[in-house]
């Protein structure tokens, strides 16, 4: 009898050609690992059963370092060595922590790195989170007995260039090999899609425990494309937490200072508002340094102190429907995804907003990690169906400073990645022979209301006339969402660039607000832009008139040179107006009072040229 080898669907007939690839949701409350096996997405669990990882390092007196559930073990009476949500602090200074006072953490700070004081030394939140990729690695090893050969882990879709490159380096510190970072709104669409076979318009409403997303995606034949994306990284579940801390310190009249009882309160919080997601009441009741606290907290109560944040979310929502050009009859279904999309007050606001029901058919907790999974299993060739293809934005525009402290964007905001777009650009002065580059990212048109990302410099550019030169500069955004900006004189083919990896992230609510502010004030940027082009072009212009006098002053008499100084004059005067039209002003004038001066250099140059020369020659 002969015995045929029958493989799985979709799946490679040869077993022992498929490699252990793993979808990783890095959570800031809770992490998860996920795996195809037997050609079905699923979470893998650890020893006890449990597929949720508590996303907390312990690192105790005695020289101990515990992870998950067993830091989470009596760390009520140990928080400020017990440390949660630093998801949060990814890629972040000391100067971005807000609100520090709530949180029972000692924190310090190296060149380049933020740092949290533990009985085993200082560690960062790279080193942190790089200890939860390593204990779900090893879970995902023990489970198939085998290496993992790759891994797709999430970010929220509003961390910026440090913080996925932070992510990076944490899975790297772990000795994992990242196929790739995708957004969690898109993982979680490409578990919903596929489980469902739904195709159409949806938007991923993600609240997580430290974050929040909303995208909007087109769902057809396979691909996933992002239309559009906002969200803040630094809203979550735990300000729900803070939020009612907050209120019932208030409404006892009682304060918190010392560490270890802001960290039972933040404790009781979480515990107190995932009662009331299924019950009326609840009971705060926690003994703190001072006393015992113990008041009663009703539903409504807790939504009227946690509103603005939902309000926040909504808020978020409708802007980017309308980046994407839609309303919200438009969408085909708005799915839930997070531990915090369990309050009632989150569903009744989504609910409101969009015209229907939430989809909540799938684990709002393991849908991220689900969809993480489906998109390993394809890159690292085991999946021969549902070929994905992934589409996604970057959330802010890339640009550079010119002069006078504009920006001038590269790539706009939900513009689709992996991506590649160039712009020429010149030098300003004569002879110039080096440029310097300044990458920022925002929606404002001066740099100052942007964000830095990185400088760099262009050097060894061949002497030549101001404006001469030809400087191509190209922006890079790889399927990661990680930058790198490049520039090359065209003619001398001298090139510099720069992977764009700056030590800090977005501060609180920076992204959120350079959009807010982007939008509010676009009328007034637009004016500050006009007056700022045309004070850098009556710059240039004098500069170019007096470097022409310097060399051919002599083709004028006194009274034409005494008219061209009184114009150079009047416009170095009106460069200091505030408006627009009498700097523009200004600058004509010197134009047309030069024509006379431009026709004589230009006929000097030209008998210069042809001197010596017979009509033959010519």
């Amino acid at each position: 009898m002969a015995l045929l080898q029958i493989s799985e669907p979709g799946q490679s007939p040869n077993p022992h050609e498929r490699r252990v690839a793993i979808g990783i949701d890095l959570g800031t409350t809770h992490s998860l690992v996920a795996a195809v096996r037997n050609g079905i997405a699923e979470c893998l669990p650890d020893e006890q059963g449990r597929v949720v990882l508590p996303s907390v390092v312990r690192y105790t007196q005695e020289g101990q370092r515990l992870i998950g559930y067993a830091a989470t073990e009596r760390s009520d009476h140990d928080g400020a060595n017990t440390l949660r949500s630093f998801k949060r602090f990814m890629g972040r200074g000391l100067a971005d922590i807000v609100n520090r006072q709530q949180m029972p953490y000692t924190f310090s700070e190296r060149p380049g790195m933020l740092m949290l004081v533990t009985p085993d030394g200082d560690k960062s939140p790279v080193q942190l989170s790089a200890e939860i990729l390593a204990t779900l690695k090893y879970r995902a090893e023990d489970t198939f007995d085998d290496e993992v050969a790759g891994a797709v882990i999430t970010v929220p879709a509003y961390f910026d260039e440090a913080q996925r490159q932070a992510t990076k380096d944490a899975a790297q510190l772990a000795g994992l090999h990242v196929l790739r970072l995708i957004s969690e709104p898109t993982a979680a669409a490409i578990a919903y899609g596929l489980d469902n076979q739904s195709e159409g318009l949806f938007a991923i409403y993600d609240l997580g425990g430290g974050t929040f997303d909303v995208s909007v995606l087109q769902l057809s034949d396979g691909v996933f494309e992002v239309l559009a994306t906002g969200g803040n990284t630094a809203l979550g579940g735990d300000d729900y937490d803070r939020a009612l801390m907050a209120w019932v310190l208030a409404h006892t009249q009682r304060q918190a200072t010392h560490p270890q009882d802001i960290s039972t309160l933040l404790a009781v919080s979480r515990t107190v508002k995932e009662h009331l997601s299924s019950h009326d009441t609840a009971t705060f009741d926690v003994q703190l340094s001072t006393g015992r606290l113990s008041t009663p907290v009703s539903r409504d109560q807790f939504e009227q102190a946690t509103a603005s944040l939902t309000a926040a979310t909504i808020h978020t929502c409708k802007q980017v429907l309308k980046d994407a050009a839609l309303r919200p009859e438009q969408l085909q279904g708005v799915v839930l995804v997070g531990g915090a999309t369990r309050i009632p007050s989150v569903r009744h606001a989504v609910a409101q907003w969009c015209g229907q029901a939430p989809l909540t058919n799938l684990n709002p907790d393991e849908v991220v990690a689900l969809g993480a999974a489906i998109s390993a299993n394809q890159l690292i060739g085991n999946a021969s169906e549902h070929n994905l293809l992934l589409l996604d934005v970057i959330p802010l525009s890339l640009g550079l400073e010119m002069m006078g402290g504009l920006v001038e964007r590269i790539v706009p905001r939900n513009q689709t990645i992996p991506t590649a777009m160039a712009q020429d650009f010149t030098t300003y002065q004569d002879g110039q022979t080096a440029l310097a580059l300044h990458v920022v990212q925002g929606e404002r048109d001066h740099v100052n209301d942007c964000r830095s990302l990185a400088r760099f410099e262009l050097r060894g550019i061949p002497p030549m006339a101001a404006g001469a030169a030809r400087i191509r500069v190209t922006f890079t955004v790889d399927a990661d969402g990680l930058l790198t900006v490049s520039a090359k004189e065209q003619g001398s083919g001298v090139e510099a660039q720069v992977s764009v990896k700056p030590s800090y992230g977005l501060a609180d609510d920076d992204i959120a607000r350079m959009l807010q502010e982007g939008f509010a004030t676009a009328e007034h940027d637009m004016a500050l832009r006009a007056l700022v082009e045309a004070q850098v072009d009556v710059d240039r212009l004098v500069l170019a008139t007096r470097a022409a006098l310097d060399k051919d002053g002599d083709l004028l008499d006194a009274n034409a040179r005494a008219d061209l100084d009184a114009l150079i004059a009047h416009a170095i005067a009106q460069r200091t107006s505030t408006d627009a039209a009498q700097i523009e002003a200004a600058g004509k004038a010197l134009s047309k009072g030069t024509e006379a001066f431009a026709a004589a250099r230009m006929n000097r140059g030209i008998g210069q040229a042809l001197s010596g020369k017979s009509i033959e020659s010519i």
